[in-house]
């Protein structure tokens, strides 16, 4: 049996008359990266609150690295980014972050040697300039991120949680993060990180879980979770035509739903239908079809199909 970094067993959690989180279970392997995605609102951050232990739920358990999350000294083995960030202005970069990791338990002297190697590597520290030695106010909001990014890491901890990490974040930026978790699976530390942007989880994550108003609506690999969702989609792209295009793919004996980006379509066909008589409905209206592909949908896709419009918009105000 897998050794589990994270269990939670029947949580729930309530804010007066509203439900946030409703009897959910969830069981995250060691050295996974896991996303729990949802629309906001839908209970991510609640969720990982309780993980943390800043809120109690209301009823069931939960256990980190084999042992119950209130147990003394667990959080030092966890590294937490969350959502709202913050750090203090007026301190210099490297006394915020010798402070964060003295609060986990480490040396100021071991702090300091993870510091500059954690700089030098997002580029916080170059032969030209070392950015720890201003204040944080100083710097831009990218490297803001990157210092808090930092400070969640330098204590090496076992299990990372990051919440909405690509919030705010420049493609460079975006594209460090990316790294950095990868490289984290590689040695065998647990990711678990909570988003509303499919395309980041479906690039890099092994497993998901969708949660909608509070309850858990789809949990498991995300290799196995676009298989059990395959269906007949097709993957299109055409140029010219485009009043006749959208007749043909608003034909609903043909087309069950489109995901229509402009120059790019996700078309998910009725049961049964037949993905050549819509290329062949599309040449002859006049489009010039440059990619035409049978392909599993895509975690947006399965997450529209899972959570429809209506939760999305229902997910937009409330609780996290």
């Amino acid at each position: 049996m897998t050794e589990l970094a994270l269990d939670i067993r029947g949580i729930s959690k309530s804010y007066g008359d509203y439900q946030a989180v409703k009897a959910l279970s969830l069981a995250v392997p060691k050295g996974a990266v896991y996303g729990l995605l949802g629309p906001n609102g839908a209970g991510k951050t609640t969720t990982i609150r309780m993980i943390l232990n800043i809120i109690a739920p209301d009823e069931g358990t939960i256990s980190l690295l084999g042992r119950a999350n209130t147990d003394v000294g667990m959080m030092d083995r966890v590294g937490y980014l969350p959502e709202e960030r913050g750090l203090y202005k007026k301190m210099q970069v490297r006394r915020v972050l010798r402070f964060l990791a003295e609060l986990k338990g480490m040396s100021a002297k071991d702090a300091d040697r993870g510091i500059d190697s954690w700089m030098e590597r997002l580029s916080l520290k170059t032969p030209e300039k070392d950015w720890g030695l201003a204040k944080v106010e100083e710097l831009s909001r990218g490297m803001q991120q990157k210092v808090q990014f930092i400070g969640t890491l330098l204590h090496d901890p076992d299990l990372v949680i990051l919440d909405e990490p690509f919030s705010g974040l420049d493609p460079i930026n975006a594209q460090a993060l990316k790294d950095t978790v990868v490289d984290l699976k590689k040695r065998g530390r647990t990711v678990i990180f909570s988003t509303h942007l499919m395309d980041n989880a479906e690039r890099l994550c092994d497993s998901v879980c969708i949660i909608a108003r509070g309850d858990k609506v789809l949990d498991g690999t995300v290799a196995g979770v676009k298989a059990e969702h395959g269906g007949n989609n097709v993957a299109l792209s055409v140029a010219g035509g485009s009043e006749t295009i959208s007749r043909v793919l608003s034909d609903h004996q043909l087309v069950e739903r489109v995901d229509d980006s402009n120059r790019f379509f996700e078309v998910a066909l009725q049961k049964g239908a037949d993905p050549q008589a819509l290329l062949r409905r599309l040449v002859e209206a006049g489009a010039v079809v440059q990619r035409f592909e049978l392909v599993q949908p895509s975690l947006h896709q399965i997450f529209l199909e899972k959570v429809g419009a209506t939760g999305v918009e229902a997910g937009m105000s409330g609780h996290g």
